[in-house]
């Protein structure tokens, strides 16, 4: 890992510019508005109309809605399924399935997917939408995807033309510029018991998104994380920081933790390149990424019961969560696969992300093993901030299918839910700053 990093590093800034994918022509890009949205997905439904077109997105709040408030109500808590699936009839329909769906379906008798009718919520700020138009002429990705350049504050590649293009729009897609929120993790043994795993407060940023008008370069913190652990009594005190730059060649992703045993902030080995949650891709290097194609799929989306659920212990039924909580809607989705490079090492020998064409979030993912056994599978839970313009994915789980167990991470509700801030000030950004909250 370390060597393939070094050797990456030293390649010349002239080689990464010949090494540059081409933008699309203007011809194509003028498809952009017109046929496809600003972000690249289609405004046209689907032929047999249970896929809508997109008008605009989900922007105003249901009646029940506090202004100010971050727990947001359910604008369609008053509607049915359309259609029940579980192991009896999966078949029928495995292939608008994840992996991972179909192999809960067949192997736990009381799983179900509850089918919703879909409603295309994605909303974003007027300036992001202009800036994915402008990125559709004039954004490169560099040494085969891994980097990119010439980029303004939006979705990079609206017309993507490699896996790797859209990994990116998946990475820099737009969720706000500053999210707090306090959160429980939970985790569901093979027993199906259900322990607390962390309870902590998040601080995630950015940066690229608190100027619009400034192109980032490859230097520039995409992404930035702080969380600190406040339970249970033995996690209590914990606190860790990430950091990703928009050229991980150049500048690779850092990582600090703050043990209270120990005293001291220490460096500590990039956090997501063994996660499985479908919101860590970030080792984009490690793999060749395939763009597989777009397909229809029921997904979770707009998963407001699950986001602002008042308590976890609804939540966390035995093998898997509690149907009656995840609604779940045919979308159109980018199919794209990694295949682990030659030489290189992860836990996973190939993934696959399904990314939402409205919002560029991965809703789903699979994961294989060195074997190419299905290996875990996750699902991020998707709903618009209607008050903010903002598409969230908070919470988010990961089934270990080898184990028979689950994890989910992001439980807001019982603490607040979302909350859209300002920015912390440089010195709450610096690893220092993390020792002197997490004394306890």
């Amino acid at each position: 890992m370390k060597f393939v990093k070094s050797l990456l590093a030293a390649v010349p800034l002239m080689a990464l510019a010949i090494d540059a994918q081409a933008y699309v022509s203007s011809h194509e890009a003028a498809r952009l508005g017109t046929s496809l949205t600003w972000v690249g997905a289609e405004k046209a439904g689907n032929a047999d109309g249970s896929i809508p077109p997109y008008n605009g997105g989900l922007t105003t709040a249901p009646s029940s809605f506090k202004a100010g408030d971050s727990m947001r109500p359910d604008p369609f808590a008053g509607e049915k399924p359309l259609l029940v699936i579980n192991g009896k009839n999966v078949d029928a329909h495995k292939g608008m399935l994840t992996a991972t769906t179909v192999a809960l379906a067949k192997r736990y008798p009381d799983f179900r997917i509850d089918v919703y009718p879909t409603h295309r919520t994605a909303s974003l700020p007027q300036a992001i939408l202009d800036n994915s138009r402008k990125n559709a002429t004039n954004a490169r990705s560099l040494n085969g995807g891994i980097a990119i350049d010439n980029v303004m504050p939006g979705v990079p590649f609206p017309i993507p033309q490699s896996g790797a293009e859209a990994m990116w729009n998946f990475l820099l897609r737009y969720q706000g510029v500053n999210i707090h929120s306090k959160y429980d993790s939970w985790s569901v043994d093979t027993a199906g018991v259900p322990s607390l795993a962390v309870t902590g407060e998040a601080f995630i940023s950015f940066p690229i998104y608190e100027n619009l008008s400034k192109p980032f370069n490859s230097s520039d913190i995409y992404y930035q994380l702080k969380l600190s652990y406040t339970g249970p009594a033995r996690r209590a005190g914990e606190s860790i920081m990430l950091k990703n730059a928009t050229n991980p060649t150049q500048f690779p992703g850092r990582a600090w933790q703050y043990m209270p045993a120990q005293r001291r902030v220490k460096q500590i080995s990039i956090l997501a390149y063994d996660t499985p949650n479908p919101g860590t891709a970030r080792a984009l290097e490690l793999y060749d990424w395939t763009l597989v194609g777009k397909q229809e799929m029921i997904v979770p989306y707009n998963t407001y019961k699950l986001t602002y659920a008042r308590t976890a212990k609804s939540l966390t039924t035995p093998n898997f969560i509690a149907p009656d909580f995840v609604r779940w809607e045919k979308h159109r989705v980018y199919v794209v696969e990694g295949s682990l490079k030659p030489g290189a090492k992860h836990i996973y020998q190939k993934r696959r992300f399904y990314l939402d064409e409205d919002t560029w979030a991965a809703v789903a993912s699979d994961q294989y093993d060195t074997s190419g056994q299905l290996y875990r599978g996750s699902f991020a839970f998707f709903s618009q901030s209607y008050d903010q313009q903002v598409p969230d994915a908070t919470p988010f789980m990961t089934y270990d299918l080898s184990k028979g167990t689950y994890n989910i991470n992001g439980v807001v509700g019982p603490h607040g839910g979302i909350r859209y801030i300002e920015p912390l000030s440089t010195a709450q950004w610096v690893p220092e700053s993390m020792a002197g909250a997490g004394i306890r």
